[in-house]
C-alpha cells in the first residue's frame, strides 16, 4: 500500500512538473524544445531544475530513450561515455584546493569532483515514475553492446555502482511464493526458471503447493511484481542424488516426520539488468532461517546443482596432449561421451562412471582460471558462501540441456551452520576448496595436491 502511495505520488508530481515544462516551453516560441535531443535534455535535467519539473523532465527522458532504434541507443551509451564522466575542471580544482590545504572538507570534495556526472544524472532520471524498472531495463540493452564496445565499460560501471547500493540488502523483502501468490508473479516464476525448465502451470504447481515444497523470491519496493532472484527446496528425508524424483509428476509427498533435509535445487536470477548485483548468498542464508524456524528438526541444508561448465572444459582436456588431469588410459575410455545417447547403455554406463567422476574431481578441486578461482561458476558462488562440496552425482540428470553441459553430473553442496563462517574464510583467504572425502577419494593419488580441505 506505502509502494503504492509512493507511485501515485511521483506520477501526480510528474503530471505537474510536466505542465510547468510545458508552459516554459510556450514561452520560448512555438514550442521548439519539443525537439530537443535527448542528450540536451539530461543537460537539463542536471543543471538543478525543480523537483517538480525534474521529475517530469526524468519522465520525458526515459519515454523518448524507449522510443530509440538501436543505432541511436549505441550513440547515446557513448554519449554518456563522452559527456557525462569526470568534470576535468573540477576536479583539477578540487584537487589543488586539497594540496593547498588538506581537510576534511577539501577531501571531501575531492571525492564528490571524482564522480562522473551520468552517476548524478542516473539518479535524478530514477525520480521518475517506473524510473528504476527503466534504468535497469537501460543497462541490460547496455549489456548487449558491451561485447563489442569495451570503450563503454565506464558507464556500465557506473550502473553497477548505483545498483549495488539501490538494491541493497537492507532494502529486499523476502516472499514465500505459493499458490495463493498473485498470477502475475508466478507467470514470472515460470518465465525467470533458468535451471529446471517449468512446462506449465501444473508443473509449477508441483513445486509451490505441496507440504513438502517451498519457493522464495527477493523483491524490491520499487519492482513489486518484478521477483529479483528465487530458490526452489524440496523437503526431503535424504540428500537427493538425482534430479528426476524430485520433479516427478506422480511422486510421493514426503509426510512432515520425515523431513529432515532441505535441498536447494534451483536458484534462478531473474532481472539481467542486475548482473553483478549479488543476490544469492543473502537469499540462501534468509531461507535457511525461514525454514529453520518452521520446520526445527531439519538437521540439513544442501545444493542440488548443475555442472553448466564441466562438459567444456572436459572436451578441451581431451584434446589436450600431455593433460595433467586425464590420463592416456581416461582419455581413452572417455571416447565413449562421443557416441549418441551412451546413458542409455548399461555397459557404457558403467565403464565411463570412474573416469568421468575422477575427471569432475579434478574439475572441482584442482582446475583453476587464469585468476587462480575454480573454473566453475557455482562453484564460486557456494563456496564464496561456505558451503561444502559434499558428493558429486554421477547421471543426475539426464535431459538433453544437461547431458550436453555436464554429461549429466550434478553436485551437492552441503551448508553446515557450525562450518559456514569457517569455509568462508578458507576459501576467501586461501582458495580453498573445502571437500568431503567422498569427493576427494575420485582423484588419482600421483597428482600434485594444491590447497583442499576436507
Amino acid at each position: 500500500m506505502n509502494t503504492s502511495f509512493f507511485g501515485e505520488l511521483l506520477q501526480s508530481i510528474s503530471e505537474r512538473g510536466r505542465a510547468l515544462l510545458d508552459r516554459g516551453r510556450d514561452r520560448r516560441g512555438n514550442g521548439s524544445a519539443r525537439s530537443e535531443s535527448l542528450i540536451e535534455l539530461c543537460e537539463h535535467l542536471l543543471s538543478g531544475r525543480g523537483e517538480a519539473s525534474g521529475v517530469a523532465l526524468a519522465r520525458e527522458i526515459l519515454g523518448h530513450y524507449d522510443d530509440l532504434t538501436i543505432g541511436p541507443r549505441i550513440a547515446f551509451f557513448e554519449a554518456l561515455a563522452r559527456r557525462f564522466g569526470t568534470d576535468p575542471a573540477r576536479m583539477e580544482a578540487a584537487i589543488a584546493a586539497w594540496r593547498a590545504q588538506p581537510s576534511d572538507q577539501t577531501a571531501a570534495e575531492v571525492h564528490a569532483a571524482s564522480e562522473p556526472r551520468r552517476q548524478e544524472l542516473f539518479r535524478r532520471l530514477n525520480l521518475a515514475p517506473g524510473g528504476t524498472r527503466a534504468l535497469v531495463r537501460m543497462r541490460e540493452q547496455l549489456m548487449d553492446v558491451l561485447v563489442n564496445r569495451d570503450d563503454l565499460g565506464a558507464v556500465d560501471d557506473d550502473f553497477v555502482h548505483l545498483f549495488t547500493s539501490w538494491f541493497n540488502r537492507g532494502f529486499l523483502v523476502l516472499r514465500h511464493i505459493d499458490w495463493s501468490t498473485p498470477a502475475i508473479v508466478l507467470e514470472k516464476i515460470i518465465r525467470y526458471e533458468a535451471v529446471h525448465e517449468i512446462h506449465d502451470w501444473d508443473d509449477l504447481r508441483r513445486r509451490i503447493d505441496p507440504p513438502d515444497r517451498r519457493c522464495y523470491a527477493f523483491f524490491h519496493p520499487a519492482l513489486i511484481d518484478e521477483p529479483l532472484i528465487f530458490v526452489e527446496v524440496a523437503l526431503t528425508r535424504d540428500i537427493p542424488g538425482a534430479i528426476a524424483p524430485i520433479l516427478a509428476t506422480g511422486r510421493e509427498t514426503v509426510e512432515p516426520d520425515k523431513m529432515r533435509t532441505a535441498t536447494f535445487y534451483s536458484i534462478s536470477n531473474c532481472q539481467r539488468g542486475l548482473a553483478g548485483v549479488s543476490f544469492g548468498n543473502f537469499l540462501i542464508k534468509q531461507v535457511v532461517e525461514e525454514i529453520n524456524r518452521e520446520i526445527p528438526k531439519l538437521a540439513t541444508f544442501v545444493t542440488l546443482s548443475p555442472a553448466p561448465n564441466f562438459a567444456s572444459w572436459l572436451k578441451r582436456e581431451r584434446a589436450t596432449e600431455n593433460s595433467a588431469a586425464l590420463s592416456e588410459a581416461d582419455k581413452a575410455a572417455l571416447a565413449t561421451l562421443d557416441e549418441p545417447v551412451w546413458w542409455n547403455d548399461a555397459g557404457k554406463t558403467n565403464a565411463l562412471r570412474e573416469p568421468v567422476m575422477r575427471a569432475a574431481a579434478w574439475y572441482y578441486l584442482r582446475a583453476r582460471s587464469a585468476r587462480g578461482l575454480p573454473v566453475d561458476a557455482v562453484a564460486r558462488f557456494h563456496l564464496g558462501n561456505g558451503a561444502r562440496l559434499e558428493r558429486i552425482d554421477w547421471l543426475a540428470d539426464v535431459s538433453d540441456k544437461a547431458m550436453a553441459q555436464s554429461h549429466g553430473l550434478m553436485v551437492n553442496y552441503l551448508y553446515d551452520v557450525d562450518d559456514i563462517e569457517k569455509n568462508h574464510e578458507a576459501y576467501a583467504e586461501g582458495r580453498t576448496v573445502v571437500a568431503s572425502n567422498a569427493v576427494q577419494r575420485f582423484l588419482r593419488p600421483t597428482l600434485e595436491l594444491v590447497p583442499v580441505a576436507g
